[in-house]
């Protein structure tokens, strides 16, 4: 398989992933448009092997390129130039036309693929989810269905954004759907009517037994395929409810044993990341009678706080909320709490549906390792549409093939031996050197400075080429990660203490 990737997001960074992108529209042999985005998303592979095996670019006078938006900033015909003669010819296989190895199950209830809307405003209408299920997703979690009254406050979104603009981390305060329990019961009829293969995932919070049972009832009645348990939103206006439950063992088992007597459908509690272990809480869940795990939800976070004002994003009338986070920050904890889960013996034969911070099909397939059977995703459709379907079937299509894996199901937890809640089992006895190449170094120092101020003062600069003292290096590895041409690996060569 090839890892090593030609196209990087820096290469770019002017590209804005237009909607009915202008250079497709230019462009009378490929949809560069979409072929950039696949690259943006870890694509590259795919990205290629949708070009002909000739460079279709080599004698073109690139109308594509006076067609974009940031015209003269993004070089699409040499890109696609790489993609055509440096990305194709190692690519190990054809793109592969079956896609049945995406087929998977919610706890028996099949699905087409893994990927789900997450419960959100991206899953929140009739014709949201229409879309999304033309545009290939499995099924959707549809927004938080209530019977209490929701008011939402404006603004109610914040961002952590990169040096390309493109959102890092996000911040919301929104809380559940303004629906009626009456209207979003509409919304599933139809829904069933129109796409009866699409998974449904009712998405409920009560505020006491009898609502978790009706709306349990009720959603089996309408349509839905199984129900999720609103233990963790970290939004709600009054206590008792959301993430509050879901930071109480008790209340996660007595509320999801309310919700199984209403219905015979399965049932995931969705559990809060609030916490310092979600395995009580799991296991609480389990015993209420739960058929499966939903995590993560959002983290409570404050962002952006204004250096004349103070107050912190999102501002409504010079007032802020503790809210909630997510998007790929959230990653590394989100595949936490999964790992966590998955390994967790007494939760064998559970279903564990994985969100937090997915946006590529590699980071779906980071969670399917720890474990995740089904992916969820919210943040990344807010940010890019729900037109991202594409490269995560596709590139977790293609990577499946080229590991000659048959089913996305043979792989779920098959990272979980990899992972310890301790270091003590960690190989202490040799150093893995860095190796640097110099074609590709420019000469920045960057790794000098960091391993001087860093790390071990093992890096010397000497006519402005990094220089290795294997006496003083650890190999931390810290200078890989900040070299800005990727011009540092690792030596295949261990040395012993």
């Amino acid at each position: 398989m090839t890892l090593k990737k030609n196209i990087r997001r820096q290469d770019m960074i002017s590209c804005v992933l237009c909607g009915d992108a202008p250079c497709s529209n230019a462009c009378p042999k490929i949809k560069p448009g979409e072929i950039l985005r696949s690259c943006w998303f870890d694509n590259e592979d795919v990205a290629a092997l949708q070009l002909p095996k000739e460079n279709p670019c080599a004698s073109c006078d690139a109308p594509c390129e006076a067609e974009c938006v940031k015209k003269g900033q993004v070089h699409i015909k040499e890109l696609m130039t790489v993609l055509s003669e440096k990305v194709r010819p190692d690519c190990e296989i054809e793109l592969p036309e079956d896609v049945d190895r995406l087929k998977c199950d919610i706890c028996g209830v099949p699905m087409e693929n893994p990927f789900l809307l997450s419960s959100s405003v991206v899953a929140s209408t009739y014709d949201m989810c229409a879309r999304a299920f033309e545009a290939g997703w499995a099924g959707a979690c549809f927004k938080t269905i209530c019977s209490f009254d929701i008011n939402e406050a404006s603004p109610r979104f914040s961002a952590i954004t990169g040096d390309n603009g493109s959102i890092l981390g996000f911040k919301n305060i929104e809380q559940l759907s303004d629906h009626s329990v009456a209207e979003n019961m509409e919304i599933f009829r139809r829904l069933k009517e129109k796409y009866p293969t699409k998974f449904i995932l009712a998405s409920i919070m009560g505020q006491d037994e009898a609502e978790w049972e009706e709306l349990s009832r009720l959603c089996e009645e309408n349509g839905a395929d199984a129900i999720e348990l609103n233990f963790s939103c970290p939004n709600m206006q009054e206590d008792g409810l959301g993430s509050d439950i879901g930071q109480v063992p008790e209340l996660v088992e007595r509320f999801t044993r309310a919700a199984k007597r209403g219905t015979k459908i399965p049932v995931l509690a969705k559990l809060t990341p609030n916490v310092a272990t979600m395995s009580p809480a799991a296991e609480a869940a389990l015993r209420g009678g739960a058929d499966g795990i939903a995590a993560i939800n959002t983290i409570k976070s404050v962002v952006g706080v204004n250096p004349l004002t103070f107050v912190s994003a999102p501002a409504v009338k010079g007032q802020s909320a503790v809210g909630g986070y997510s998007g790929n920050a959230v990653k590394p904890i989100a595949l936490r709490f999964i790992s966590e889960l998955g390994q967790n013996k007494k939760l064998q034969g559970l279903h564990i549906s994985g969100m937090g911070g997915i946006e590529t099909w590699r980071d779906a397939l980071e969670f399917i390792l720890m474990g995740s059977g089904s992916i969820q995703i919210t943040t990344a459709v807010m940010q890019y549409g729900y037109r991202i379907i594409d490269d995560l079937k596709s590139g977790l299509n293609y990577y499946l093939a080229q590991m000659g894996i048959k089913s996305v199901k043979d792989i779920v937890g098959a990272g979980l031996d990899s992972i310890s809640d301790t270091t003590d089992v960690l190989d202490r006895g040799s150093v893995l050197f860095p190796k640097f190449n110099p074609e590709k170094c420019l000469g920045c120092g960057r790794c000098v400075i960091s391993c001087n101020d860093g790390g071990h003062q093992a890096i010397k600069f000497e006519d402005r080429k990094p220089k290795l003292d294997g006496s003083k290096c650890v190999g931390c590895h810290l200078c890989l990660l900040v070299c800005p041409e990727n011009a540092i690996t690792s030596s295949k060569k261990r040395i012993k203490r």
